[in-house]
């Protein structure tokens, strides 16, 4: 069986408490999913409507029409690859499967649905953090830090339950309303359409955003200028980039993994459990699952709220990071209780009986790691962190060189407690899948190892949430410096007529300071949880072509060995792709941030107040031109190796794919954390030890923006690159399998020798060139 095979079960035959039926329960589901999107349309109402100077305001439509434009640029180019995509689509499920032309056409309309709701709720994303940015810098101006706090958060939960509720709402809708025997096909479509839009968003905002942060941070050192300086023409394109990186980027990324991880699971259910009934219990389940846990979140967060406003908000002082610490663990331990309730009375005659705790156990593992990854990460990245003050220690005696030593080594100790978090939740999970569960299904660890990826995903609207938080603060200190406030004349009175209270300047910035270190620290805890969930779920979703290359487990298992070649060669090989693709993607960077630095330097007018809007826009435009070409080589490379080694060795392909997996996580995670400390380390010096303007800020500006590229940049891109690889890969493989052994011999040199051409002009074509 492959996924053009994949029925649907008779959902109707899962029989629960009052009288619902399966498929009954599932429709009510749809109405869960509208709430948790009037949950996000009601936050984003709210924020709207509160108070903001016209000052602060117009620099934040500024930044939303500049992002508008840049994501207009990005659909349509998103439409070209889906272009691409569809017509391999075509190629499988019309000439090779010979499906009549309707189901191709419904097929390709879900790839379109995935790319709409990856596309549209970044858009979502971006333009409700541009109003919240300004509505908390404006906050600041009370003397109170706890509206600081507050805003950044409630933009985050709002993009989280939008984006989960979309999400589950379309995969219901495939499951519910599409017949049984094509809902399969169009999973498979509606995941790889999702994925190309994450994965394209999240390498071009990726690329952008280092570019111009880069670029308006070396201003600092070069020109000896105070941060966010508003003659400074970078300044606009670094808030650009912090909404086109960090806000849309993730939030595409957070709408696919979901998708992805939730396609994975159903493929193994379709394909590893052989009983229809028990096929239909385990889809219902796992949807209930869900969507009980996006009512944890919302549940969660007021629960949070309201403690955190009993405690902070009078208060005239607050550690920001400790609400949004207590949010993540309270939603955890809801989920886990209330994952165990609805297992109990969903599934409790499933099996021997006891499945249901034994999976709700599995599960539970991942929702704990949502809660204990981020404490982890916290040790290495938090302002408090004893890496992040070692990194501030040895800037003050060593400078740059120190730092950046300091910080590799924060990020590579971070790399090794994580992977063990990992590893003993996944050990947990495997044991628990061993008792009894094997009765059920062909390997149960597999599925179990997809249970906990889900697990991590069950906090999903928390964990968009709090790291939508970063892009808000570090926005909302940009704005208030831009806005110029401080310098309007009679700014004192007309705020007191206005909007009722007198404006306190000084503490304003400290809170939009402290609260940006915050929201590095946020913004490093949900980058592991999400890289984590890629390769957890990469596991489930290889193990499906697994299936379908060895006829359910039943042939050619001697291949799965390091005894086979090809097998152990697409081991060395998927390590070796990793690492160019993270030199690949700073080395985009690195060309964009010289031409961007050198263009500054030409045009800043240190005399004037602001910088002119037409050089601003000229450093978005060197930005974008630098994105789009970074990420064009890196993506058409990524797409023609997975069709070239699908079609030369399908073994070499599965050790392929686990390689990138493996060698992807520890990438990512060393890679963000290091960043996340080089990045507290200077927030460190300007906020606790007000050190700006002396050479330990130089140092730890130039630590920084190496960091840059390494969190923001590399290690968020791997994780759309390892699901969409595995996934295309599937529909690679099933491809190769229907051809004959010469042709797809031939298909894999072409589709090598294209990915050569992508991969010579990011080694090549990017590179600055020598002074002649």
């Amino acid at each position: 069986m492959n996924s053009a095979d994949l029925k649907v079960p008779d959902l109707s035959t899962v029989h629960l408490i009052f009288n619902l039926n399966g498929h009954l329960a599932l429709m009510l589901g749809l109405i869960v999913c509208v709430f948790g999107s009037f949950f996000g349309m009601f936050q984003y109402g709210q924020i709207k409507r509160m108070p903001v100077h016209k000052s602060m305001k117009d620099v934040s439509e500024l930044i939303y029409t500049t992002c508008k434009t840049y994501l207009i640029q990005q659909g349509k180019f998103l439409l070209i690859l889906e272009v691409l995509i569809g017509l391999v689509m075509v190629a499988y499920f019309g000439w090779l499967r010979h499906y009549d032309t309707g189901r191709v056409i419904l097929i390709l309309i879900c790839s379109l649905i995935g790319i709409a709701g990856s596309y549209g709720v970044a858009w979502f994303g971006m333009r409700i953090n541009t109003l919240a940015n300004s509505r908390s810098a404006f906050a600041s101006l009370r003397g109170r830090p706890f509206p600081v706090y507050s805003i950044p958060l409630r933009a985050g939960m709002s993009i989280g339950m939008l984006l989960i509720s979309v999400e589950i709402f379309v995969m219901l809708c495939i499951l519910l309303f599409i017949s049984p025997d094509y809902a399969g096909p169009c999973f498979i479509g509606f995941a790889i359409g999702e994925s190309l839009g994450a994965s394209v968003l999240r390498i071009a905002g990726g690329i952008f955003t280092k570019i111009a942060d880069i670029g308006s941070d070396l201003m600092k050192i070069a020109l000896n200028i105070k941060e966010d300086d508003a003659r400074n023409p970078g300044v606009i394109a670094d808030c650009v980039g912090d909404n086109a990186g960090d806000s849309v980027g993730p939030t595409a990324d957070g709408f696919e993994t979901y998708g992805v991880t939730g396609v994975a699971l159903i493929s193994f259910i379709l394909l590893g459990v052989k009983d229809p009934l028990n096929q239909a219990q385990l889809l219902v389940w796992i949807f209930s699952i869900g969507l009980i846990m996006l009512i944890a979140s919302a549940l969660s967060y007021e629960i949070n709220h309201f403690i955190a406003e009993t405690k902070y908000a009078q208060r005239t002082q607050m550690k920001f990071e400790d609400p949004l610490t207590s949010l993540i663990w309270i939603t955890s331990l809801i989920s886990v209780a209330l994952t165990y309730l609805a297992s109990y009375i969903l599934i409790p005659n499933l099996g021997d009986g006891t499945i249901w705790w034994k999976l709700a156990s599995i599960i539970s593992c991942g929702t704990l790691a949502g809660a204990l990854i981020p404490e982890v990460v916290k040790k290495f990245t938090s302002m408090d962190s004893a890496f992040v003050k070692n990194i501030y220690q040895c800037s003050k005696k060593g400078g740059a060189s120190l730092n950046i030593l300091a910080g590799l080594v924060a990020g590579n100790f971070s790399a090794f407690w994580i992977g063990l978090v990992i590893v003993v939740l996944m050990a947990t999970a495997y044991f628990l899948s061993l008792l009894g569960m094997g009765h059920l299904m062909l390997a149960p660890a597999v599925f179990a190892f997809g249970l906990v990826a889900f697990g991590f995903l069950g906090m999903g609207p928390v964990t968009i949430a709090v790291d939508s938080y970063g892009p808000v603060s570090d926005n909302a200190q940009s704005i208030y410096e831009l806005s110029l406030i401080e310098s309007i004349p009679g700014i004192k009175e007309e705020i007191k007529q206005d909007f009722g209270f007198k404006p306190d300047f000084e503490n304003a910035k400290e809170y939009l300071e402290a609260n940006d270190g915050a929201g590095n620290t946020f913004k490093a805890t949900a980058k592991p949880v999400l890289i984590g969930t890629a390769v957890v779920g990469a596991t489930t979703m290889i193990f499906s072509i697994i299936m379908v290359l060895t006829k359910g487990l039943t042939v050619h298992l001697e291949n799965l060995s390091l005894l086979y070649p090809p097998f152990f060669l697409g081991l060395l090989s998927g390590g070796a792709v990793i690492y160019w693709f993270t030199g690949a993607s700073i080395q985009a960077v690195t060309a964009g941030a010289y031409h961007t630095v050198h263009y500054i330097k030409e045009h800043i007018k240190l005399d004037g107040e602001r910088a002119l809007t037409a050089d601003s826009t000229k450093v978005v435009e060197i930005c974008t031109r630098f994105a789009q070409e970074g990420m064009i080589n890196l993506f058409l490379t990524i797409l023609f190796l997975t069709l070239s080694f699908a079609c030369l060795d399908p073994f070499y392909f599965i050790g392929y794919l686990i390689s990138i997996a493996i060698f992807g996580l520890y990438q990512a995670i060393f890679m963000a954390n290091a960043g996340g400390a080089w990045d507290n380390a200077k927030k460190l010096v300007e906020v606790t030890y007000k050190e700006k303007g002396t050479e330990v800020h130089a140092a730890t500006v130039v630590g920084d923006t190496v960091g840059d590229p390494f969190k923001d940049t590399s290690a968020v891109s791997l994780n759309p690159t390892i699901k969409f690889t595995t996934l295309f890969g599937l529909l690679a493989i099933e491809i190769s399998l229907e051809l004959n052994r010469g042709f797809d011999t031939a298909l894999a040199i072409i589709f090598f020798a294209i990915a050569l051409i992508f991969l010579y002009r990011s080694f090549y074509k990017m590179r600055i060139a020598a002074d002649s």
